[in-house]
């Protein structure tokens, strides 16, 4: 029990830290080189714009070498309206800045809710005088598509116009207060709109939950913990834990789903309060979670069980790594989902990481650390994460050892590429898929059977990863199946291919050669 009350403590602390210090967190920045280096490589652009573009990558690099991460945003923002076609002007400079922050966006809409509006860089427009914010709350917007412009959501609540908003929002953000009682629970967008007199000036938005009686289910929650077995103790503290992280601005909101994840913890404490273990005898999609004791952190995992599962017999099972971005339900529920139906069919138990972060990268593999502290920890909690739910898989479930999987895509066959070579002795085979590896790292696991798959047009990761890697593989007489997409892209391969990744592990198992290299 000690290592939980160890992480209620946590949490008790985490509370007592000043709402200033506690900024919700933006789209990480790895994500931000990526999405901007894919659509260069799209629009290749020529001519003037390739100048400009040019121009803009060797400041993009000194901002990097300078840690200045406020101003890679604005670079960012401006490569991406420029490879759109876009105008980078002074009022989307101005817009680009701004941020709404808060000690908290899940929040119990019965109390007053407080927010600040604030830039995250200097803008270079010249302003006159103090401007007018106009607030709105909206229903939570669908994603966008592939290259089209997010939509505001209907507004629910015209929550007021303020004015005496300061010229620079870095030096002094502006506070507002706001009235969301009459609000329902879910999921919202708030929405501030800029105003230099009647001239817009740029939009900011913040994803926000409501939850009435929110303090009351926390507490509820961590006293039922307190009660429950170490077995699920994780599974009805998680959205507590969460949530505190969240407003923290350790992760994006995204990254869970409250009402759903609150509910979730609640259906399994009474369940246990009835003296019923509520996982027991499950098949099928679910969740469940556990604490990664060296983060202090509950980390979630998704699991699918083939609805034909018996102890009596051994199962094979696949770890499935997410990309950039993603998190445990994107192997699951992205892709068409075909995924979990291919689980069930083919008989096979499917585990998805978190992987710590949606940026974690699943470790550094052989490569020298990274010398930033705080990314040698995320990506060492990354790989830590992905063998722990391995580990406690194993324990929960009658797995067969002779055939234990690994794939993913994109950042996920890149850390399979990482993992493999570091634990060799776990793996029947594996499935990278869109990724790229170090060759150096073919040696140790050169007794790995692997189907790679790859489209020869990706504009995220370059073909070129993937070739590399097979060659050497091809040079060392590992058995490969290389599967190129004529055309392909970075994401439209995936799915099709799933089935012959099932094919391939289907027909490999772990050998005594594999166990003794």
């Amino acid at each position: 029990m000690k290592p939980i009350r160890s992480l209620l403590v946590g949490i008790f602390l985490l509370t007592l830290v000043p709402a200033s210090v506690l900024p919700q967190a933006l789209t990480s920045l790895a994500s931000l080189r990526v999405g901007y280096n894919t659509r260069k490589v799209t629009a290749n652009p020529q001519g003037e714009l390739k100048a400009q573009i040019d121009a803009l990558d060797k400041q993009i690099t000194e901002a990097t070498q300078l840690g200045r991460s406020g101003e890679l945003r604005r670079l960012f923002a401006k490569g991406m309206m420029l490879l759109s076609g876009g105008e980078w002007t002074d009022e989307t400079d101005f817009a680009a800045s701004l941020v709404i922050r808060s000690d908290h966006v899940t929040i119990d809409s019965a109390k007053p809710y407080s927010v600040r509006l604030e830039q995250i860089y200097s803008p270079s427009i010249a302003l006159q005088r103090p401007l007018i914010a106009h607030v709105w709350l909206r229903k939570r917007p669908a994603p966008a598509g592939p290259g089209a412009a997010a939509q505001p959501g209907d507004v629910v609540k015209d929550l007021g116009t303020f004015d005496g908003v300061g010229r620079d929002l870095r030096d002094t953000p502006f506070s507002l207060d706001l009235d969301l009682h009459e609000v329902a629970d879910g999921a919202y967008q708030l929405s501030v709109d800029v105003l230099d007199e009647a001239r817009p000036l740029g939009t900011s938005t913040l994803a926000v939950a409501l939850l009435k009686g929110l303090d009351e289910v926390v507490a509820r929650l961590e006293s039922n913990a307190q009660q429950a077995s170490e077995s699920v103790r994780a599974d009805i503290l998680y959205p507590v834990d969460r949530m505190r992280n969240v407003n923290r601005g350790r992760l994006e909101l995204r990254t869970f789903d409250p009402l759903h994840d609150f509910a979730a913890a609640e259906s399994v404490a009474a369940a246990v309060k009835a003296g019923k273990d509520p996982f027991a005898e499950r098949t099928g999609d679910l969740k469940r979670h556990y604490l990664l004791e060296s983060a202090a952190e509950i980390m979630p995992y998704r699991l699918y069980v083939p609805t034909t599962y018996t102890k009596a017999r051994a199962y094979p099972l696949i770890i499935a790594l997410h990309g950039l971005g993603g998190t445990e339900d994107s192997m699951f529920d992205g892709y068409g989902k075909r995924l979990p139906v291919l689980a069930e069919q083919r008989g096979y138990i499917v585990a998805a990481p978190f992987g710590y972060r949606v940026d974690g990268s699943y470790g550094w593999g052989f490569a020298n650390p990274p010398a930033d502290p705080a990314t040698r920890r995320r990506q060492e909690y990354s790989e830590q994460d992905v063998l722990q739910v391995l580990q406690r898989v194993k324990q929960q479930y009658s797995i067969d050892e002779s055939r234990i999987y690994l794939m993913g895509h994109s950042m996920g066959a890149i850390g399979t590429w990482k993992i493999a070579p570091k634990y060799p002795d776990i793996w029947a085979a594996l499935g990278p898929i869109s990724g790229q590896g170090a060759p150096a790292t073919v040696e140790k696991m050169r007794n790995i059977p692997q189907v790679v798959v790859h489209g020869d047009a990706d504009p995220t990761v370059n073909v070129q990863g993937s070739r590399t890697m097979v060659a050497e593989m091809k040079r060392l007489g590992v058995d490969i199946e290389y599967i190129e997409v004529p055309g392909g892209k970075h994401g439209d391969v995936a799915a099709p291919n799933f089935p012959v990744i099932f094919d391939f592990f289907d027909a490999h198992r772990k050998t005594a050669t594999q166990s003794s290299q």
